[in-house]
């Protein structure tokens, strides 16, 4: 499982979800997409398109099996469903999903791995600096 905001799809997201999908074999890529509200929230703005749009676009890439929103207020009940046997965090996710994110787990009975994923052109593919 991956999450992320995916506002606009490019060649680093990609990536990290071929990264994702190759952590295990016969593996299932799930992503969670993360909601407009909560992007405004930590953001600071927010998104470009819309919760339903960034859906639909994640789903059509060739290495996700299943592509889900977030949830609007905290981010286990969402985890719950799913069962992630990984969680793969992208290079540079931090903040407060990501901090608790391995006590949460446990706490809910999950032994969930965390990994972090490697970036890929980070100085070229990145939306903030896309979007200048």
């Amino acid at each position: 499982m991956v999450f992320g905001t995916f506002d606009m799809l490019h060649p680093g997201h990609v990536d990290l979800f071929r990264q994702a999908k190759e952590v295990a074999p016969d593996s299932r890529l799930v992503v969670s997409v993360a909601r407009d509200g909560n992007v405004e929230r930590i953001k600071g703005a927010r998104p470009r398109n819309s919760e339903t749009i960034r859906l639909a676009q994640v789903r059509e890439s060739e290495y996700v099996d299943d592509a889900v929103l977030g949830d609007e207020v905290g981010y286990m009940p969402h985890i719950l469903a799913a069962r992630p046997d990984i969680i793969a965090l992208g290079y540079d996710q931090e903040g407060e999903y990501v901090e608790k994110l391995e006590q949460d787990l446990r706490a809910a009975g999950l032994t969930t791995k965390i990994i972090r994923l490697q970036p890929f052109e980070p100085e070229k593919f990145k939306t903030s600096k896309l979007r200048k």
